[in-house]
């Protein structure tokens, strides 16, 4: 049977009507979605999660006798990665410990012979009184002829004889005094030059074993056992991923409502759509990309095209949650920032440096141990362990000529 052309042309005309009434709706709904959704919010696909790369350098020179960690493993803030051989950094502290101890007792006996010196010129300012005072009792009895200019004579050339003793006395005590005036056996200079290079070679010595500075996971281990590094080569990097954050690479033309403070979703590739991470906007990067790339365009030489930059906004991501659906730094995120409202002006920064791999005290004892171990190989080769007090050195030719009156 033949279908009417009229009823062919009703049939057409619902399904247009229904289709029409489809696409009326669903623009309807994307139109409401977007007025009350999608307008406060700015989606950028042009985001990754990152994080804290810890280096680990070499601080000292040797061969690597030992790596004790692999990539992927787990290692705790101040376990061993790596150990060098330590023969050499061993011999080099053993002969500066020797050369401490050989200025502790130098300086020692030039302490022992500034008391020497003082002694001896105590020894002379009392003869040269006592000649003083027969000077003046030959000179008294010379008018009488109780004595002859001979003895006179003779007793004033012996007094001048002293008296150029102790110029000559008082001169070497002033040069051993330019030497240990004014401090100590164990605080004189050239002890404490001595000590800090036993100190220098003590730390370079406990620096061939190398420690972890945060805990985290071990990656791109790039040492081998036979390697002989220096300081500043690269062995290996840590990531603690229990600190990360969303780097999001905004257009500009998307930033004028983007504040810090702001809640912002994220979905990780590595999971899909069915794991959302809740962040906060942290703060705004002071300057695109492009400012802070190795070799920066140069617009002024001409060659210049216009293109939307993109602005770096770090996006803060919750700990709980990141710890029970572990990701990784480098992995791909769809990230969406709800811009409808926030009390934060646009320099404002939430980033805080409060998380462990911010902070290492793997080093904090070392100064404290070298300084006690060179403190006891100075107790040990100080002879005379306390400093005696001074004897008066000074002053006694002027004290002997006032009380004899003899004039020269």
């Amino acid at each position: 049977m033949k279908t009417h052309p009229k009823t062919i042309r009703a049939r057409r005309n619902r399904y247009l009507l229904l289709v029409m009434l489809v696409l009326f709706v669903g623009a309807l709904t994307y139109a409401g979605y977007w007025w009350h959704y999608c307008r406060f919010r700015v989606v950028s696909h042009n985001a990754f999660v990152t994080g804290n790369l810890i280096p680990v350098e070499a601080d000292a020179t040797g061969i690597v006798t030992q790596v004790l960690v692999e990539e992927s493993q787990y290692v705790n803030k101040g376990d061993l990665l790596v150990r060098l051989d330590e023969h050499r950094a061993q011999t080099a502290l053993g002969q500066i410990r020797g050369e401490l101890g050989q200025v502790v007792r130098e300086i020692g006996a030039v302490f022992s012979t500034h008391q020497q010196m003082c002694q001896k010129l105590i020894a002379r300012s009392a003869r040269l009184a006592r000649v003083r005072h027969d000077v003046s009792r030959l000179r008294q009895a010379l008018p009488n002829g109780s004595v002859s200019e001979q003895a006179v004579q003779n007793a004033e050339d012996q007094m001048m004889a002293l008296e150029a003793e102790m110029r000559e006395a008082e001169a070497e005590l002033k040069a051993i005094e330019a030497k240990v005036g004014g401090t100590s056996r164990n605080l004189h200079p050239d002890v404490e030059a001595a000590k800090y290079k036993f100190i220098a070679a003590y730390l370079e010595y406990s620096r061939q074993q190398i420690h972890a500075p945060v805990s985290g996971y071990v990656s791109m281990r790039k040492v081998q056992v036979g390697n002989r590094v220096q300081p500043g080569d690269s062995l290996m990097t840590l990531v603690p991923l229990e600190h990360l954050w969303i780097e999001a690479n905004l257009p500009e033309t998307e930033m004028v409502r983007v504040r810090p403070g702001q809640p912002a979703e994220i979905s990780v590739d590595l999971y899909g759509k069915s794991q959302i991470y809740h962040g906060t906007v942290e703060g705004i990067v002071p300057g695109t990309g492009s400012v802070f790339a190795l070799l920066p365009p140069d617009n002024a030489s001409g060659n210049f095209i216009h293109i939307v930059e993109r602005v770096p906004v770090r996006i803060a991501l919750q700990k709980d949650e990141i710890m029970k659906n572990p990701i990784r730094p480098g992995l791909s995120t769809m990230t969406s920032i709800n811009v409808k409202e926030s009390d934060q002006p646009l320099g404002a920064s939430l980033t805080e440096v409060s998380s462990p791999e911010y902070r290492t005290d793997i080093y904090v004892d070392e100064l404290a141990d070298a300084q006690a171990k060179a403190q006891k190989i100075i107790k040990d080769n100080l002879v005379q362990k306390v400093d005696p007090p001074e004897p008066m050195c000074k002053s006694h030719e002027s004290g002997a000529a006032k009380k004899s009156g003899v004039s020269r």
